[in-house]
């Protein structure tokens, strides 16, 4: 029994174990200024599917 509870607890604890790492990735994305080049890479596929650019 005590084997299935231990269980239980490390699977509760995942979902808030990735959720930090992502929120961390985030930050790191932010700082390096990811954010930009992901939205410049938008906008160049909007305006070539629109025959703009």
């Amino acid at each position: 029994m005590k084997k299935i509870l231990k269980k239980l607890e490390k699977n509760k604890a995942l979902p808030y174990i990735m959720l930090g790492v992502g929120v961390v990735m985030i930050i790191a994305g932010v700082m390096r200024d990811e954010h930009l080049v992901v939205l410049k890479k938008a906008v160049n596929i909007c305006l070539e599917c629109i025959g703009i650019g």
